[in-house]
C-alpha cells in the first residue's frame, strides 16, 4: 500500500499583536475590549483637559499600546479630542462671560500656531520637541504656583482694563505651536502663561484656556484630516469619550476652589514630566 502523504503543517493559531512603531494595519475591525480602552481612555483626557490639560498622556499611549503608528496616534488623537474641549468650554460659559474680545485676541494667536505645529508634525523629527517639553512643563508648573504672588504684583502695576501684552500673545502662539504638533500638557503651559499675565481669577484663566486649547485642536485637526493618515474608527471612539469627559470635567472642575484647583495642576503637570521624561 502507498503511504499517505503527510498532511501540511501548521502552526497553531496564535492572536494577531502589532508593535508598537509599526503602523496598524488599514482598515482592521477593533476588537470590543480594544474599542472600550479606546472609548475610556478619551473620556478620561476629557476630563482631565477641561479641569487642567495633558488628557493626551492617557489616549496618546494606548493608542501606541495597540499597534498604531506615533503620527496615525497623534493626528487621531487630534482630532478625536476636539469635541471633548468643546464640551468643556461650553461647561465654562459662565466663566467665559465677559472675555470675547480677549478670546478673539489671543485666539488669532492660538490658530496660527496650531497650523504651524500640525505642518511641523509632517515634515520635523519629534525629536527637537521632546526633549524640551518637559523644561516648558516645568516652568508652567512654577508660574502655576507663583501665580497668586505674581499677578497681586503685576495687578499694582498695571490698570484694570489692561490688555494682554505682546509677549503675552506671542507665548500663547508658541503654545499653540506646540499643542498643534503634540499637545501633551498644551493645557497647563497656556494655564502657566495665562495665570500670571491676565488680571483674573485661575477658573475664568481655566475656561479661556480650554477655549484656545480647542481651536489649536481644531485647525490642526482639520490639517491632519486632509493631508495625514487618520485612523477615522479611533477619532471617532475618542470623540465619543472626550465629548462625555468634557461635560463631567467642567461639572465638578468649576467647582473647586483655586487652591485645590492649583493642586490638581501641580500634581498633573508633575505626572506628565515623569511619564515625559
Amino acid at each position: 500500500m502507498g503511504r499517505r502523504a503527510a498532511a501540511p503543517h501548521r502552526p497553531p493559531s496564535r492572536p494577531l499583536r502589532f508593535r508598537r512603531d509599526a503602523p496598524a494595519p488599514p482598515g482592521r475591525a477593533l476588537s470590543v475590549l480594544e474599542a472600550l480602552a479606546i472609548l475610556g481612555a478619551g473620556t478620561a483626557a476629557g476630563a482631565i483637559n477641561t479641569v487642567v490639560g495633558s488628557g493626551t498622556l492617557i489616549t496618546f499611549p494606548v493608542l501606541l499600546a495597540l499597534g498604531y503608528a506615533p503620527v496615525t496616534a497623534n493626528v487621531s488623537n487630534t482630532i478625536g479630542l476636539v469635541p471633548g474641549s468643546l464640551s468643556g468650554a461650553i461647561g465654562y460659559r459662565r466663566e467665559l462671560a465677559g472675555q470675547r474680545p480677549r478670546a478673539i485676541r489671543l485666539g488669532v494667536g492660538s490658530t496660527l500656531g496650531g497650523v504651524t505645529g500640525a505642518v511641523a508634525l509632517l515634515v520635523l523629527p519629534a525629536a527637537a520637541f521632546k526633549t524640551i517639553v518637559p523644561v516648558f512643563i516645568a516652568l508652567a508648573l512654577v508660574l502655576v504656583l507663583a501665580q497668586p504672588t505674581l499677578s497681586a504684583r503685576l495687578r499694582a502695576r498695571r490698570p484694570p482694563d489692561a490688555r494682554e501684552g505682546a509677549a503675552t500673545r506671542l507665548a500663547v502662539f508658541g503654545t499653540g505651536v506646540y499643542g498643534g504638533y503634540f499637545g501633551a500638557a498644551q493645557g497647563i503651559l497656556l494655564l502657566g502663561i495665562l495665570g500670571v499675565a491676565l488680571p483674573d481669577d485661575l477658573q475664568r484663566v481655566n475656561a479661556l484656556k480650554n477655549v484656545l486649547a480647542m481651536l489649536v485642536n481644531l485647525v490642526a485637526g482639520i490639517v491632519f484630516a486632509l493631508v495625514a493618515d487618520v485612523a477615522w474608527d479611533v477619532a471617532a471612539l475618542l470623540a465619543v469619550g472626550a465629548t462625555g469627559g468634557g461635560v463631567l470635567g467642567a461639572r465638578f472642575g468649576r467647582r473647586l476652589p483655586p487652591a485645590v484647583l492649583r493642586a490638581v495642576i501641580v500634581a498633573v503637570g508633575t505626572v506628565a514630566i515623569v511619564r515625559l521624561l
